[in-house]
C-alpha cells in the first residue's frame, strides 16, 4: 500500500437471510448491555407471547454486574446465555433485551466457531446491539435485525411499533417499503446497495477490531444515536470518513438522533459532514431512539429513493 492512500475495501455483500418465525416457535431473550427493568421486560414478554411465541428468558438476564452499575450481569454470564441460545436447536430467535453498554465487551469471547455451525436464526435489538449485529455480519455472514427490544419501553410503549416488529417477523413481504411521516431528502437522489449500519458511535467504536465490517462501500447505510451532542457527533463521523470507512457508500438513512441537540445543528452537522461524499441522504427516516419505529434487516440488498423517504428491500427480511 502506497503511503496517504487507502486501499479500497471489498464491496459489502448479500448476507444470509434465517428463517421467519412462525406462532408456536420458541424465542429467547438474553441482555449483551446494561441491566433490564424486570417489569418492562415482562410486558415485552407478555407481548411476544401474545403473538403465539413460546419465550424463554435467558438465566442472567436480570442480573447486575457487580461493580459497574452500567452493566447487565458478567461478561461470562452474557456470553454464557448467548451461546446457549444460539446453539438450542428449538431455538429460532435470540432477542436482545436492550441496549445501553457492554456489547462490545463480549465479542471476542464468543465461540464463533461453534456459532457458525448452528443453523441461522433472527438475532434482533439495536443500540449498544449494533456491536452484535457487525459481528454477526463479520463472523458469520448472517443478516440481523435492527429492531425495538421487549426490555425497552420503546416497544413496549408503541404500538405501531410493535406491529411493524411483528409482520417483519412473521409476515416480512408486508413490511419491504420503509419510511417514516417525517422523512425528508437532505441530498435528493436514489441509490442501491446493501443495508447496513445501526448506533453511529458504536461503529466509531468498532474500528480496528477484529469483528468491525470492512468499510460501507456498496452500502445504504442506517445511521442513528442517542445522547450524543453536536461535538461529538462531529468527532464520530469525522472519524468514519477519516479511517475511509465511508469510502465508496451508496446512500445514507439517517434515524432519530434523541437527546443528541437541536434538529437544525444536527441537521447541519450531518450536511456538512456527509453531503460532500455526494450520495442521497435521507432525514428523519423512522429507525432508531423514536416512537413508531420500523424494523430493518441488515445485510439484504435495498433501494434507497431520497426524494421520497423511502428504502425498499429487494427481499424480505426474513425467508
Amino acid at each position: 500500500m502506497t503511503a496517504g492512500v487507502r486501499e479500497g475495501a471489498p464491496p459489502l455483500r448479500e448476507l444470509v437471510r434465517p428463517p421467519r418465525l412462525r406462532p408456536g416457535d420458541r424465542v429467547a431473550v438474553v441482555a449483551p448491555s446494561s441491566p433490564v427493568p424486570p417489569e418492562v421486560l415482562a410486558e415485552g414478554c407478555a407481548l411476544l407471547r401474545g403473538w403465539g411465541l413460546e419465550v424463554e428468558v435467558a438465566p442472567h438476564v436480570l442480573r447486575r454486574h457487580r461493580s459497574l452499575p452500567h452493566l447487565a450481569g458478567s461478561d461470562a454470564g452474557k456470553v454464557d446465555d448467548l451461546q446457549a441460545a444460539w446453539l438450542d436447536p428449538g431455538v429460532a430467535a435470540v432477542l436482545c433485551a436492550r441496549g445501553g453498554y457492554g456489547a462490545h465487551r463480549i465479542v471476542d469471547l464468543l465461540d464463533w466457531a461453534a456459532l457458525a455451525a448452528a443453523p441461522p436464526k433472527v438475532l434482533a435489538g439495536f443500540s449498544d446491539v449494533t456491536a452484535l449485529h457487525t459481528a454477526f455480519a463479520v463472523r458469520l455472514g448472517l443478516s440481523t435485525l435492527h429492531a425495538p427490544m421487549p426490555g425497552s419501553p420503546l416497544l413496549t410503549g408503541d404500538e405501531r411499533g410493535q406491529e411493524l416488529l411483528r409482520r417483519a417477523l412473521f409476515e416480512p413481504e408486508s413490511v419491504q417499503v420503509l419510511g417514516g411521516p417525517d422523512a425528508v431528502p437532505l441530498v435528493g437522489g436514489r441509490a442501491r446497495g446493501i443495508t447496513v449500519g445501526g448506533c453511529a458511535s458504536l461503529l466509531a467504536a468498532d474500528l480496528g477490531t477484529p469483528t468491525a465490517l470492512p468499510g460501507a462501500r456498496g452500502g445504504i447505510l442506517l445511521l442513528e444515536d442517542i445522547g450524543e451532542e453536536p461535538g461529538r457527533l462531529d468527532r464520530i463521523l469525522t472519524q468514519l470518513l477519516r479511517s475511509g470507512w465511508l469510502d465508496g457508500v451508496a446512500g445514507i438513512a439517517l434515524g432519530s438522533w434523541e437527546d443528541c441537540g437541536p434538529p437544525e445543528v444536527l441537521r447541519a452537522l450531518m450536511l456538512d459532514r456527509l453531503g460532500p461524499l455526494g450520495v442521497p441522504i435521507v432525514w428523519e427516516h423512522g429507525f432508531g431512539h423514536c416512537g413508531s419505529q420500523f424494523t430493518v434487516p441488515l445485510g439484504v440488498p435495498a433501494v434507497l429513493d431520497a426524494d421520497a423517504g423511502l428504502l425498499t428491500l429487494e427481499l424480505p427480511a426474513l425467508r
